[in-house]
């Protein structure tokens, strides 16, 4: 038969969240980097396409 589940206590609630929190922090943190050190041309583990190649194939 079919029996209700305990109540996860609101500790164990708060961790979950602020784990989950914790980790789309640190993914947005990665993010805006990654998109600043494009932008200044110094990304070294990005590849980024620049407007000189596409000019090339077109021709």
């Amino acid at each position: 038969m079919a029996v209700p589940k305990k109540k996860t206590s609101k500790s164990k609630r708060d961790m979950r969240k602020a784990t989950w929190k914790r980790k789309a922090a640190l993914q947005a943190q990665r993010a805006l980097s990654l998109g600043k050190s494009v932008l200044t041309g110094r990304a070294e583990g990005f590849i980024y396409p620049q407007d000189d190649a596409e000019d090339e194939e077109e021709a």
